[in-house]
């Protein structure tokens, strides 16, 4: 089909083009505007094994690899620290410790589709699960590209709730790693006691001295360095205005994708018209003939 009679068929419709548009701008607007707001808890944390003395470099004998400073990735007890972020007994400790999950059945019960949910059947109770799936959500973890640094946010429309979700994320990340180092430790000073115990060779029982004092050394650090995993750069806080959803840039984008949705929907339809019109007329062209 020519753009110009593509163009005409348009223009013809141009009234109700215009009322489509017209609702849609409307109806996404109110939509935007109704979204609830959330307060953003943000934190900066840096790798501890590049912000201080290395745990690495005091637990390992050889803890640099090649291609290491080329590699962005997070590693070591960093990497685990970030994982433990959103891992299911992060889900369970939020459950116990803050009253996010109370606070999630409390909304629920609020939205207007509750009445639905216990008409259907759809009315369980809500459980870790839940508080796991609402830390992808409302979780991020974010490396900035500028420096060794990583910011952490936690959205949440009450902005107490926020602070506190993320300060026992944090809490909660560095222990587990804090405990790993240690109970490895632990266990091995204790098979290396248990071997030196029943070891006479004078050679081997110097080696094996040698690594009982690195596990020893690696318990000491772990029990006294205040970060092993991730080093607080910018302390908690909670931000005093809600800023998630960002509603004038939602209004934007609406405004301006909403007019080519149209546009192209329209002339898809009319594209649609015309290809099924010319159809039925090649096809009733030899029956005509035959005629």
């Amino acid at each position: 089909m020519p753009l110009p009679l593509l163009l005409m068929g348009l223009w013809a419709w141009r009234a109700r083009l215009a009322l489509i548009l017209l609702l849609l701008w409307v109806g996404g607007a109110a939509a935007i505007l109704l979204w609830p707001r959330g307060h953003v808890a943000r934190a900066q944390v840096a790798p501890a094994e590049t912000t201080a003395f290395a745990i690495s470099s005091l637990l390992s004998t050889h803890p640099l690899s090649l291609g290491q400073g080329l590699d962005t990735r997070p590693g070591g007890n960093f990497a685990i620290y970030l994982a433990a972020l959103r891992s299911p007994e992060a889900a369970r400790m939020l459950t116990t410790e803050t009253p996010l999950l109370q606070d999630m059945e409390r909304a629920r019960q609020g939205s207007p589709l509750w009445g639905l949910r216990v008409l259907l059947g759809l009315n369980r109770g809500l459980d870790a699960d839940d508080v796991l799936a609402w830390l992808g959500r409302y979780l991020s973890v974010t490396q900035n590209l500028g420096s060794i640094t990583w910011t952490l946010e936690v959205t949440h429309p009450d902005p107490a709730l926020a602070l506190q979700s993320l300060i026992s994320l944090h809490r909660f990340a560095e222990a587990k790693v804090r405990a790993d180092l240690a109970d490895q430790a632990a266990r091995r000073v204790a098979a290396l006691e248990v071997r030196l115990s029943g070891e006479s060779d004078i050679f081997l029982r110097n080696s094996l001295y040698d690594l009982l004092a690195q596990q020893q050394r690696a318990g000491l650090v772990v029990a006294a360095d205040e970060a092993v995993a991730a080093r607080l750069i910018a302390a908690p806080m909670v931000e005093a205005r809600a800023s998630r959803p960002n509603r004038p840039l939602l209004l934007g984008l609406w405004l301006l994708v909403v007019p080519f949705a149209v546009f192209m929907a329209a002339a898809g339809v009319l594209l649609t018209r015309i290809a099924f019109r010319d159809a039925a007329l090649v096809t009733r062209s030899p029956a005509m003939q035959g005629d």
